[in-house]
């Protein structure tokens, strides 16, 4: 009886307020809704009513013939999302997600991966082109196969073989999101001893219609079925974004980390092809105690101001129309540092050389980097327009590299060596509505440490449409004039020495591709020329090739589909002048079929398939735990077995499942030669299991 009084009291004072209050209130929209006109005023200004019941009146006269005050607190007016980085087809989207920029004022939309396609693709090296070549374990070095996709950046070789785990501030993730929103994965496999787990979580979250902060952490690992193979990648961001109407900035910091124990591969290959071990960690492994810890933390700030090149009106919601002036800076500041250990005892001869211990090694490099830019960009007209952006910038780094050398305890010269590099830059752009999308680019360091470096670059795609569907051609080209990094021309280890002066690497690259997306197929041409490449030998040492070496790709996706049947394919040809300067496999394949369909209309959805994978035999490259890099062995050829994965993939609501038999065809076909690299053999058949939940409130 209480309980009902109170709610009728409530009801009649709720009553009282309504009626008794403003007349005329008009609410103010959400930050959903984009004014598009004059007549959408109060989604601009918000409450547009004033005091009393009359929202005409200017005041009401009090019992002493004095105008009332208005005493009660106006709401704050919501601004909308006016950025002139995003359309309103994006802004209309609940969430949404970017890739900034350093360079120059720009951003690129990515995608936020909660569809169930290729949910089964757990690694995140299988989930571009046709893969990598793998040491077996997950948190394990990689390389890509296709020569087109594997990494070239400058600063800290010996962290590459590692870079599909990084995290870099071109990479990191942005949010807007209407509603607090939170991802989580998580995946595991296999018994406790020899148990590998993946983990990831997002939070995002908006302050304001133009201004969010998201945290990512990613932990990919496993301990090992091979004796001392445990491996872990962590992963850490928090990042900062605002793009309001003439100013935007986006700021962060990142944590990379690997903790590898390095096993050196198997002894003997015919451990694994010709002989059946009862426990997989009974196979006798090249080393026993060695380890690698890289780590590197990178504080960043990108930053822009517009000028409207005329006085703007109320009638323009962002300037991405108008013409404008941007200026802006990037800062960053990265650290990257590795140590490796290990001891002879459990070495043996797999090094020749202890040039600074004879028994135990404790190999520690450093590298850092502060980088510093100031760029300017001008928008003639539209910034989608035929040409929308014209882009300039200086920039100043400053390189710092440490390593032990006996010789600098004698003189004192524990500093290291410090670099200074100076370039400038510039780009343009434009679009011709969806129809037309060229642009062009070039960095040059006049003076400094890479005094002479050149890049230049250029794109163009030209899109037709069928019925509405889009079919684009697009064709790029590329140069790159580049100094050898320090590393491959200074170092001094425990195993390893060299004091190397080489030229500068030039590489030239042609790339055609054809995408027609309503028949699901893409086709990519590549050509690359390269002279005085820089490699690894077989003996783990740099060297330089003087001649040129020419590179051919040749990639097409095609996927079936009849009814709830999908056939999916992605092949890759290549060919080499050299294979001994830059290895490539003939031909590479991955290979998805499957049967999807509805269990539950509109609540549960399932896919039930069957993935391979497949490269011919090639001198694919050999893995240097010392180093932490791959070199081109000549020792035996490695590759023409199919790798074989069961799946059932499911989408419940927000919610994806999956349910993973890998490595189905272990031991039934294919005479047990799975290797990816020399001697390091894929992990045995297990069985998966893992979840990907989205949380919008």
């Amino acid at each position: 009886m209480r309980i009902a009084m109170s709610r009728v009291l409530l009801v009649l004072l709720l009553g009282t307020i309504f009626v008794s209050g403003p007349a005329g209130n008009i609410r103010a929209q959400d930050y959903t809704q984009f004014p598009g006109n004059s007549n959408n005023t109060a989604s601009r200004y918000g409450d547009m009513s004033t005091v009393g019941g009359n929202p005409f009146a200017i005041g009401q006269e009090g019992e002493e013939g004095k105008t009332a005050q208005d005493t009660t607190k106006k709401k704050k007016i919501r601004k909308p999302l006016e950025s002139y980085f995003f359309n309103d087809s994006i802004r209309m989207q609940p969430n949404f997600v970017w890739n900034v920029d350093t360079y120059r004022n720009k951003i690129t939309m990515s995608e936020i991966d909660t569809a169930l396609y290729l949910h089964q693709i757990e690694y995140p090296y299988f989930r571009r082109g046709v893969g990598d070549a793998i040491q077996g374990n997950l948190g394990g070095a990689t390389i890509p196969l296709n020569y087109f996709d594997r990494p070239q950046y400058e600063n800290f070789a010996f962290a590459q073989a590692f870079n599909t785990y990084y995290w870099f501030p071109d990479n990191t993730n942005f949010y807007n999101v209407k509603a607090p929103f939170t991802h989580l994965d998580y995946c595991m496999a296999g018994q406790k001893k020899y148990y590998e787990e993946i983990f990831g979580i997002t939070h995002a979250q908006n302050i304001s219609p133009s201004s969010g902060f998201n945290v990512d952490y990613k932990s990919r690992g496993t301990r090992g079925i091979y004796n001392w193979q445990k491996g872990r990648a962590k992963n850490l961001s928090m990042a900062f974004s605002h793009t309001g109407k003439k100013y935007s900035i986006h700021a962060g910091y990142i944590y990379n980390t690997i903790n590898n124990k390095e096993n050196g591969g198997v002894v003997q290959d015919r451990d694994i092809t010709d002989t059946i071990f009862e426990l997989p960690e009974n196979v006798p492994v090249r080393l026993q105690d060695a380890r690698n810890i890289i780590k590197n933390n990178t504080y960043y700030v990108i930053q822009s101001y517009g000028m409207p090149l005329r006085r703007l009106t109320d009638e323009d919601f962002s300037i991405a129309d108008r013409s404008s002036v941007f200026f802006g800076h990037a800062f960053q500041y990265s650290r990257w540092a590795r140590n490796y250990t290990d001891t002879r005892n459990s070495s043996g001869d797999y090094y020749q050389n202890w040039y600074v211990n004879p028994e135990t090694t404790h190999d520690s490099i450093f590298e850092s980097l502060l980088s510093n830019r100031l760029f300017i960009q001008l928008q003639p007209w539209d910034r989608n327009g035929i040409v929308g952006v014209i882009d300039g910038g200086i920039g100043m780094d400053n390189h710092h590299y440490y390593q032990f050398r006996p010789g600098d305890y004698l003189s004192g010269n524990l500093k290291g060596v410090n670099k200074t590099s100076y370039y400038v830059y510039g780009s343009a752009e434009g679009k011709l509505k969806r129809y037309l999308d060229w642009g062009g680019d070039i960095l040059f360091h006049p003076i400094g440490y890479r005094s002479g470096d050149i890049d230049i670059g250029a794109h163009l795609a030209v899109s037709a449409f069928v019925k509405g569907h889009p079919i684009t051609l697009s064709g790029k080209f590329s140069y790159g004039r580049r100094s050898p990094t320090y590393w491959s021309e200074q170092y001094y280890s425990n195993h390893y020495v060299w004091s190397n002066s080489f030229d500068k690497e030039n590489e030239t690259r042609i790339e055609a591709s054809l995408e027609i997306p309503a028949w699901g197929l893409e086709v990519n041409a590549w050509q690359s020329v390269v002279k005085n490449k820089i490699y690894y030998d077989a003996n783990c040492l740099p060297a330089q090739e003087t001649g040129s070496v020419s590179v051919s790709g040749l990639y097409a996706r095609k996927d079936f589909r009849a009814g709830g049947f999908h056939l999916n394919h992605r092949v890759l040809l290549q060919w080499s002048t050299s294979q001994e300067v830059i290895p490539v496999p003939l031909a590479s394949a991955y290979l998805s079929y499957y049967f999807e369909f509805n269990v539950v209309k509109s609540v549960l959805r399932m896919q039930v398939g069957v993935d391979m994978r497949y490269n011919t035999k090639f001198y694919t490259f050999g893995y240097n735990p010392a180093l932490s890099t791959f070199y081109n062995q000549r020792e035996k050829e490695v590759g023409g077995y199919p790798m074989m994965d069961a799946f059932v993939n499911a989408k419940w609501k927000r919610m994806r499942i999956l349910v993973k038999y890998q490595h189905i065809n272990d031991d039934l076909f294919g005479e047990r030669n799975y290797f990816s690299l020399l001697h390091y053999p894929l992990n045995k058949r297990v069985l998966k299991l893992g979840f990907s939940w989205s949380f919008y409130d």
